[in-house]
This record gives C-alpha cells, sequence and structure tokens, in this order.
C-alpha cells in the first residue's frame, strides 16, 4: 500500500514538474492556443497553462505574489517595471509588435481613415481602458494624432481587456479600436477587411512592442521562452496579425 501511494505521489510531481504556468496579454487569446499546440509537437513532455488578462492587471497579480513563470505583456511597460522590481530574472525581449485595428459588425468605407469615428451614426466606440491595457493607450493616442479624440471621447465604452473590447464592439458598441490578431480567430473570420474591418495606419501611434521576462527560471521555462522568439513562433505570430523583427 505504502509503495503504491510512493509511486502515485512521484508520478504526481513529475508531472508537476513538467507544467509550466504562464501569464498572457489577452491579445494573444488566439495565438496562443497555435503557439502552445507547435510547441507541444516539440516538446510532448512540457504543459503549458496560460492565464489571460489585461497586462496591468496580470502585472498586479504578480507582484503580489502569482505563481507565474512567465510574463507575455503587451507592451513593454509592464516587464521592464517587473525587471527593475526585481521579480523578472531575465531582461524584457520583444517576441511581437501588436496592431490596432478598426471593428464593426456592420460594413463601412473605410477609406476615410480615423475621420471615420466623428460618423454621427457611430454613437458608441468599444475602447480598451488605457490604465491597463496597451491597446487602449495605442487607440487613445491613434485619436489624438488623427484629431478626433476630443469630438469623440464622449462614445466611449471602456473594456478591461482588448478581448473584452472586442466584445463590447460585437453586441454594445458601433465600432471598436481591437487588436488585430482577434479578427483572426475563427469565430470572426466572417468579418472582411475593408468591410468589418482596417488597420489604423501605423504612423498613428507608438509600436505595440511586446514583451516577454522569465519570472522563475527553469530548464522547462526557458524551452518555451526559447521557442516564442524561435523562427516557428514568429511565423504563428505572422499569421495573427502581428509585426515580428
Amino acid at each position: 500500500m505504502k509503495k503504491s501511494v510512493f509511486i502515485i505521489l512521484f508520478f504526481s510531481i513529475s508531472l508537476f514538474a513538467n507544467t509550466i504556468n504562464i501569464a498572457v496579454a489577452s491579445n494573444v487569446i488566439y495565438a496562443i492556443d497555435e503557439l502552445k499546440k507547435e510547441f507541444h509537437k516539440q516538446h510532448p513532455d512540457i504543459d503549458v497553462r496560460a492565464t489571460l488578462g489585461s497586462s496591468g492587471k496580470l502585472t498586479a497579480q504578480i507582484k503580489n505574489g502569482a505563481p507565474y513563470m512567465l510574463f507575455m505583456s503587451a507592451n513593454m511597460k509592464y516587464p521592464n517595471s517587473l525587471y527593475k522590481d526585481g521579480i523578472a530574472v531575465t531582461k524584457p525581449v520583444i517576441y511581437a509588435q501588436g496592431v490596432l485595428a478598426y471593428f464593426s459588425v456592420k460594413p463601412h468605407d473605410f477609406s476615410d481613415g480615423m475621420k471615420l469615428v466623428k460618423n454621427p451614426k457611430i454613437s458608441k466606440i468599444a475602447v480598451a481602458n488605457p490604465k491597463s491595457a496597451p491597446y487602449g493607450i495605442a487607440a487613445f493616442e491613434a485619436m489624438k494624432n488623427g484629431g478626433v479624440l476630443d469630438e469623440v471621447k464622449h462614445k466611449f465604452i471602456y473594456g478591461e481587456s482588448v478581448s473584452q473590447t472586442i466584445s463590447y464592439a460585437m453586441i454594445a458598441a458601433d465600432m471598436g479600436f481591437v487588436a488585430k490578431s482577434a479578427l483572426y480567430s475563427p469565430k470572426m473570420k466572417r468579418y472582411k477587411k475593408g468591410k468589418n474591418w482596417e488597420e489604423v495606419s501605423l504612423s498613428l501611434y507608438k509600436p505595440i512592442n511586446q514583451g516577454v521576462v522569465i519570472l522563475k527560471d527553469t530548464k522547462e521555462v526557458r524551452t518555451f521562452y526559447d521557442f516564442l522568439l524561435s523562427k516557428k513562433a514568429k511565423k504563428i505570430f505572422l499569421d495573427f496579425g502581428y509585426l515580428v523583427q
């Protein structure tokens, strides 16, 4: 009996040892499944468990002791903060650049660019909260540089993350500023570029450099970290609308 308990306990510990818990910015919600699938092909012995949320909230959880082992942020601000505080054990590096997009369930003529959001038919605009979501910061910056922010800010409906923002854009708003990557998910493929969505001009906002840091350096975590910076992972990010270096 004791021997059986020991064997079960041994295999339970071994299985747990090969599981890594990672914190992932919400905009990576669809790409992360493909990343995990490709990683598992190469390393079937390592199980990756991802918790999704806004970069700001995940950072707060990490600073309060959440047991994440790696953090994929939506911009460099948060991993830089963790590194500065000695919580992250690796210096932040960019794994991809996010792209901001206009999105609407109803078809629109996007040829007017940022002027489109001033259209009286667009009475509600979904925007990620700039206090916790980097895509919200980018949206505000793009609207300010596009000369429309003051005229349309009364229309805003705020999502706590970019994934919540796209939900609002689909059910409660006439348009939303969302991560382009979300538009590559299976449920969004029926919406077409140039009809339901378009990229926001890259000239209107600073690059959304998305950074990764290791929080607990183990062989398994380091293996996944190296994979994220590999050509295979970069191809997946490109397939989901990101820019990569």
